[in-house]
């Protein structure tokens, strides 16, 4: 038994329901593998709590029949797949059963017929995933590796059980699946893979944006998502799934700053981030900082390469960016607030920088301030560490000014301590603009320095300039 094997079969003795799944396949008369990505990960010493089996006989009824034994109520079938999937605790388990697929040009949904262990095991994307652990009777625990998936893994190497340019022209989307897991592995592609690639990342078009997507995220959420979306630059696949990323390719930026290519840049930029947050959006938000550097580019002598007004642009290119993409609308401010702000701290690092302009971005960033300091940090890609630590210094100055205002202004939750409603008594006042001009004129007040951030200061300010709105 191979070290593999071993790790593999003692995992698995901690999951005491195989024993149903083997005493079922018995009484069946069927044969049943666990088969994929769980013995990937096993190997690679993750801890899945997903589990593929292929069924040799009719796997959307042992799904059934299992899950009356596991007092599993909800089933989710794919007859036409011959596919079965129920959750059992922290499980989440599919059920298949041995199939052949063909393919139509225009789709990548297959025609399904039964077939063989040898047959399902060669339709599978990539050889790391065509591993099966038998949970049969007569060679329970053993592992096959038709296609040596396990060197694969060893030498950290992707590559496809048949042809690659079959693989792809068959589901395109496995060009996006490769790219996850060179990102989330941080695996190497084999050299035909590469070329298959390229010759079929056209093929894309043909898939849904939200499949398309889904794998996007997943590649952004992987340790390194740079390796994907450096990969997919390198291959064309990047101008048919993000062309605002492609275009950043090859735009220079003034050598005292970053690197002269703002993709390469951004993917560090990202890649620094992704060390210090999970959070997707936050993540998204490194990925779109720079995004629109190509269009607002521009040289002037004497200085260089510049890219005025890129922060406003982007944030309105962000827009488009998740309408087309299909990110949920509801993280567009966010992310938004975050390329509009995100070159706006190295700004107030002079000592002449007023109070006034630290308030500001305190509201303006509100809750997301932090985030917008660590986005902040992430931009610094220079490999001169004097300038890094020179730029961290002041990062670091800035939010000791901001803490000190806080503290001052009480601004944390801030707003017009005179409310809406107070205002349109005062006023005789229906709900209207000018509501809006007037609680306006207040916070102005409080963010200029005029007055205090308190209720008091506040309505007497108002009655002040109240002649201003009669």
């Amino acid at each position: 038994m191979t070290a593999a094997t071993q790790k593999i079969n003692n995992y698995i003795k901690q999951i005491l329901f195989l024993e149903n799944v083997k005493e079922l396949a018995k009484i069946r008369n069927e044969r049943i593998y666990i088969v994929g990505g769980f013995l990937r990960d096993v190997i690679l010493n993750k801890f899945p709590n997903e589990i593929d089996f292929l069924v040799i006989g009719d796997g959307v009824e042992f799904a059934n029949v299992l899950a009356t034994q596991l007092a599993v109520e909800n089933v989710s079938l794919f007859k036409r797949f011959g596919t079965a999937h129920l959750f059992y605790k922290d499980y989440n388990l599919e059920f298949v059963m041995a199939r052949k697929e063909s393919y139509n040009f225009d789709s990548r949904n297959p025609v399904v017929e039964r077939g063989s262990f040898e047959d399902d095991i060669s339709r599978r994307d990539f050889t790391i995933n065509t591993l099966a652990l038998s949970l049969n009777e007569n060679d329970y625990g053993n592992l096959f590796d038709i296609y040596n998936g396990l060197e694969d893994l060893k030498n950290g190497i992707i590559k496809t059980p048949i042809d690659p340019y079959q693989t792809f022209e068959d589901d395109p989307l496995r060009i996006m699946r490769a790219f996850r897991f060179a990102s989330r592995l941080n695996f190497k592609f084999n050299p035909d893979l590469i070329e298959a690639i390229k010759a079929k990342a056209e093929r894309l078009k043909i898939i849904t944006q939200e499949r398309i997507t889904d794998e996007f995220m997943k590649i952004m959420l992987s340790p390194k998502p740079s390796v994907g979306l450096i990969g997919m630059y390198q291959t064309g696949v990047l101008k048919y799934v993000f062309p605002e990323l492609s275009e950043m390719g090859g735009i220079e930026q003034r050598q005292d700053f970053h690197h002269k290519d703002v993709f390469y840049h951004t993917c560090e930029v990202v890649d620094n981030i992704s060390n210090k947050t999970k959070n997707l959006w936050l993540r998204i938000a490194a990925l779109l900082h720079d995004v629109a550097k190509p269009a607002t580019k521009k040289f002037i002598d004497g200085i260089g390469w510049t890219f005025h007004g890129h922060e406003e642009l982007g944030a309105r290119f962000a827009k488009v960016i998740f309408h087309r993409m299909k990110f949920p609308l509801v993280h567009l401010h966010y992310v938004q607030n975050l390329i509009r702000l995100h070159l706006r701290p190295i700004a107030l690092v002079d000592d002449e920088v007023t109070d006034s302009a630290i308030r500001r971005l305190i509201v303006q960033a509100g809750d997301n301030l932090d985030d917008l300091f660590d986005l902040c940090r992430a931009d610094i890609t220079s490999k001169n560490l004097g300038k890094v630590s020179k730029y961290l210094q002041n990062y670091d100055k800035v939010v000791q000014r901001i803490k000190d205002v806080r503290e001052k202004d009480e601004l944390r939750n801030f707003q017009s301590p005179v409310k809406g409603e107070e205002i349109m008594k005062i006023f005789n006042l229906q709900p209207s603009k000018k509501v809006g001009e007037i609680k306006k004129a207040i916070e102005e007040a409080i963010l200029e320095g005029i007055i205090p951030n308190n209720y008091e200061a506040a309505y007497k300010y108002l009655m002040e300039i109240k002649f201003k709105f009669e």
